[in-house]
């Protein structure tokens, strides 16, 4: 199974949307895939889920995590890297049968100029540490506002061609 992870908790983000439509275009791909927004984790995560504590909340999105052999991270940039509540969910969930020997696509998103370079790196490191094999193409989107349209869509051709190809490889992966 494939989960989408749209990594922040941020309420109508541009990585919600951007999560929803790699979901429409995998589906679209014959790949149906599990969208996890990190607006679904408990309020109280940091107290009640970390440190081998388990809320029922949590329970359910570990079972979904657990069932899932690939993933696809869209990670917002935060203050030059990735949001604290992702690092803070990756920390709750099971180890090692979480991520452990399974494969994830990275995809960065800025309001600004670099898409988030530094903050997918970071992210790499630690999926490295936790043996979750990351695929080498990772897309970077810059100036997301400008490359979502109406519906919450890509339509700069450039764009929506190199999230095509990283999905078509993501599905051979």
């Amino acid at each position: 199974m494939v989960t989408i992870i749209a990594g922040t908790n941020r309420p109508g983000s541009s990585t919600l949307k951007l999560a929803k439509y790699y979901q429409k275009v995998l589906s679209e791909k014959g790949i149906q895939a599990d969208l996890l927004s990190l607006t679904e984790l408990p309020d109280n995560c940091m107290v009640s889920d970390l440190y081998g504590k388990r809320s029922p909340e949590f329970e359910k999105i570990q079972q979904r995590i657990t069932a899932s052999d690939k993933f696809i991270f869209i990670i917002p940039e935060y203050n030059g890297s990735f949001p604290g509540v992702l690092k803070i969910f990756i920390d709750a969930c099971n180890f090692p049968e979480s991520f452990y020997d399974k494969k994830a696509a990275l995809v960065g998103l800025s309001s600004g100029k670099y898409g988030n370079i530094r903050g997918v790196e970071h992210f790499t490191g630690i999926c490295n540490y936790i043996n979750l094999h990351v695929m080498a193409l990772k897309i970077h989107i810059t100036a997301v506002k400008s490359e979502l349209n109406e519906n919450a869509e890509l339509f700069n051709a450039d764009t929506v061609k190199f999230v095509h190809e990283q999905i078509d490889k993501f599905i051979k992966f």
